[in-house]
């Protein structure tokens, strides 16, 4: 685990790190290390906080972060649990391999089905999975062929996300406007603003776990796009939130309102979705001279990618993890969604770092991060002997109907909702 710590902090921008100490336990077994990049990025998230709160040490259970990791399983609401995947959202054969689709959400769905009929399964299995990929993204549905890691290597895509840093930093030279609140208890984020314009799962649980460290974060959600009741429940809590359609006029004014107060502004939609909006990284801080803003995608930047749609089982399968993680028969899956909430962290961390620097030098900060570069992180981690034995029993903790997942790291519980 230190190497892949080691690793993250540098690419957070390294220097002295707070003295950490884990509780290393065999937790999230897998073909490949995800043990050690959940264990990697939560304990750099927690030295970025322990860092801007000025604490001297910092403290990881492995057993918190497993669960963590796997937030979304283990929500329950008045006990009821909220399944996460539709019946359409799997791995199907094609002709000349596989291909893994996602269809929770409707519009999604409808695509899908589109331009594979109501029979999916049948649909594919007499196509090629480049041809499925090919004909169901022009129609803006997600369907992946499963590639080999060196597949996925020597395509134009991998090649391109190759080039991304693990973290991609770029300073603001606008100087912040307001004074840095000051530190006062046990959450070092306490007095920073937060605009959550993220979704699903990777930029939730970043805005999810600086909400924990006391920042005051409003999630922006487009009316017409509702997202699931169970991704929205688990990564909510000590959240505000709101919608805004920010094609409307008043909307838009309003947003403009909220960001002249703001300090963070994190997203996580494809890159040149929001900049329609003038919300590129490059018109915010030009607009809020020493804001932090944090952009999550799931392709990066660059490349033929850059601008499609993707969701973590859609990274795995085509950069080469489901096939690692499967069998001879079919793909497989690593134990949790660690591409969505490794990213979220190191994206938590990069705003704490930025938060940090900003004290002494009052700028402002780009990060940018996607989840195909942590699926290259994640398979180029140094292989370590097989994670064995039973998984540790979830901790779990209550928020008023919800039963939840205990923070990863910190006090062990969640400020109660706003």
């Amino acid at each position: 685990m230190r190497t892949a710590f080691e690793q993250a902090w540098t690419a957070l921008g390294g220097g002295p790190a707070p003295a950490y100490s884990v509780d290393d336990q065999p937790v999230l077994a897998a073909a490949l290390p995800v043990a050690d990049l959940a264990l990697a990025t939560v304990t750099a998230c927690a030295c970025a906080a322990a860092e801007l709160g000025h604490a001297r040490d910092v403290k990881i259970d492995a057993a918190r972060v497993a669960t963590a990791f796997a937030s979304e399983r283990h929500l329950r609401r008045d006990g009821h649990a909220y399944s996460t995947f539709a019946p359409e959202s799997a791995f199907f054969r094609a002709a000349d391999g596989w291909v893994r689709t996602h269809a929770n959400y409707p519009h999604h769905r409808e695509r899908l089905h589109h331009v594979l009929g109501d029979d999916i399964e049948a649909a594919i299995a007499v196509r090629s999975a480049h041809e499925v990929e090919t004909q169901v993204l022009a129609a803006g549905g997600l369907a992946f062929a499963v590639r080999t890691a060196e597949q996925w290597a020597s395509s134009a895509p991998g090649q391109a996300v190759a080039r991304l840093p693990l973290i991609a930093h770029s300073a603001d030279p606008g100087i912040r406007r307001k004074q840095p609140p000051e530190f006062t208890g046990d959450r070092p984020a306490t007095g920073y603003r937060v605009l959550d314009l993220t979704r699903v799962i990777a930029g939730p649980v970043a805005t999810r776990t600086l909400a924990f460290l006391g920042a005051d974060v409003l999630r922006i959600d487009p009316p017409q796009l509702p997202e699931l009741e169970g991704q929205w429940l688990d990564t909510g809590i000590g959240k505000r939130s709101t919608q805004l359609d920010l094609a409307r006029p008043t909307d838009r004014a309003t947003f403009e309102e909220l960001l002249a107060d703001t300090d963070v502004v994190v997203t996580g939609y494809r890159p040149g979705a929001l900049d329609r909006f003038g919300l590129s990284p490059a018109a915010l801080v030009d607009r809020r001279p020493g804001l932090v803003v944090a952009r999550l995608s799931a392709w990066g930047t660059e490349g033929p990618w850059a601008e499609q749609r993707g969701f973590d089982s859609l990274v795995q399968a085509a950069t080469g993890i489901a096939l690692i993680e499967g069998t001879v028969d079919r793909p497989g899956v690593l134990p949790a969604q660690a591409l969505d909430h490794g990213t979220g962290y190191l994206l938590a961390a990069a705003v704490l770092r930025a938060l940090a620097a900003q004290v002494s030098t009052g700028t402002g900060h780009v990060a940018e991060l996607c989840l195909a570069r942590t699926s290259k992180w994640l398979l180029e981690l140094p292989a370590r002997e097989q994670l064995a034995g039973r998984e540790p029993e979830p901790t779990l903790t209550t928020v008023g109907d919800l039963t939840v997942a205990q923070p990863a790291f910190g006090s062990g519980s969640w400020p109660e909702p706003r």
